[in-house]
């Protein structure tokens, strides 16, 4: 029993966290306990700006200009956060969403740098993942304004003919 359980063990350190394996079956590791677990998980980036509350530079991040469709995920957790169809150019730098999935993230007043803005976290495994702001075009008037070092881009699978 021991030898199963190390090898699982084994095994689940080895795949990162929202991996799809070959068949379409999806593994989920167990999230980092500590701070320590993290920065040996994330990218030196990545620890900053998710677990250190951290900005990416305007215009720099992978996702800004993407127009591909699929369903962005916290870089951290694999957590579904927003679907391609509501992320629109704001022309700020940084990837912009009209409204995140119901339940996936969580807010907190930020009043950094002399400023009152609501910081965007992940639901699940409490990374920052940028702030919302009241300007944006849709129904709700929000736009969410996230890093992009923050999001994994899960392209949308094209139907075989």
């Amino acid at each position: 029993m021991r030898v199963l359980v190390l090898l699982a063990v084994i095994y689940l350190s080895l795949v990162p966290f929202g991996t799809s394996l070959a068949g379409g079956t999806e593994v989920t590791k167990p999230m980092p306990q500590n701070e320590s677990d993290w920065k040996k998980t994330l990218t030196p980036e990545q620890y900053k700006v998710l677990r250190e509350k951290g900005t990416e530079a305007p215009f720099t991040g992978k996702y800004h200009k993407t127009k591909d469709k699929g369903m962005y995920r916290c870089a951290a957790c694999g957590e579904e956060l927003f679907k391609s169809d509501v992320k629109f150019d704001s022309g700020t730098g940084w990837p912009s969403f009209q409204d995140a999935i119901p339940g996936s993230v969580r807010y907190e007043k930020d009043a950094a740098y002399g400023m009152e803005r609501t910081e965007v976290l992940c639901a699940n495994c409490g990374s920052h993942l940028g702030h919302v702001f009241d300007d944006g075009p849709g129904p709700n008037g929000k736009r969410y304004c996230i890093n992009s070092v923050c999001l994994l881009l899960e392209a949308e699978k094209k139907d075989e003919a």
